[in-house]
């Protein structure tokens, strides 16, 4: 009996990966999380699984169902949205199986930072103007954040952030950001990437305020800043240029830009 922790993706039932899909088509239970996965990504499954929606469900609850399966030696598939590795609270369910002597194997899925970038058709990091890519979040209820960790400390760094669950706390944010940020800093709102209902907003940090309403985005919202986002900032890295040489390709120069 094994438990899999399968990444299920931003939303789009076919941005699963390989693997994931052919673990959902192949377990007897399958746990779902049914707030974040959309219904759609059950196709997957077989039809005649066990399929356990664990919204309404505590972690003892949770528990159980492993034991159940255990019991039953069953595989289980523990489908998680985006990639389990970022707040997937997935370390807390693997303690307990290592405590139960249950075997898991975690399965990537593709992030909805990764899905929202690719909405926007951006690339989250460039040449000599960010190369780091902060991924944090507000605190909530649920997880705090540390205090090292503030939205204000990171934004030292200017560098590329995405903020997930930004929705509701924008105001905050902008503040936080506006404190290292310059005000032209280009802003993205990406709701529910790929999902049918998903919508962006493009802007800066000096507009975003003024251009969004309270309560319009939700809090599956995703907030990408930073300068590497400006599409009109157009430095090049050297790998592809025709004058580097790499392991891959030897520029062969001739006698002249040899001797200079």
């Amino acid at each position: 009996m094994k438990v899999y922790f399968v990444g299920a993706g931003p939303g789009a039932a076919d941005l699963i990966t390989l693997r994931g899909a052919r673990l959902l088509g192949s377990v007897d239970m399958v746990l779902y999380a049914g707030s974040l996965v959309p219904i759609e990504m059950l196709t997957h499954c077989r039809a005649d699984a066990e399929i356990i929606d664990t919204a309404k469900l505590d972690l003892e609850q949770q528990q159980a169902c492993y034991v159940r399966a255990k019991e039953m030696d069953i595989d289980v598939v523990r489908l998680h949205s985006g990639d389990p590795a970022i707040y997937g609270a997935t370390a807390e369910q693997m303690r307990r199986l290592d405590a139960l002597g249950i075997a898991y194997e975690v399965v990537p899925g593709v992030s909805s930072f990764t899905a929202a970038a690719a909405a926007i058709s951006a690339e989250l990091t460039k040449p000599e103007v960010s190369q780091s890519v902060i991924l944090t979040r507000v605190s909530g209820r649920a997880s705090a954040v540390p205090e090292l960790e503030s939205i204000a400390r990171l934004a030292e760094h200017r560098a590329t952030m995405c903020i997930f669950l930004s929705g509701p706390h924008l105001k905050k944010i902008v503040g936080d950001l506006s404190l290292h940020y310059p005000q032209e800093t280009p802003v993205r709102l990406v709701y529910r990437a790929t999902w049918p209902e998903q919508k962006i907003y493009q802007g800066t940090l000096g507009t975003v305020l003024e251009d969004t309403k309270r309560g319009e985005w939700n809090l599956t919202t995703m907030m990408l800043v930073g300068a590497a986002l400006d599409k009109e900032v157009a430095v090049e890295s050297s790998l592809y240029s025709k004058d580097f040489t790499h392991l891959f390709r030897v520029v062969k120069k001739n006698k002249a830009e040899a001797a200079s």
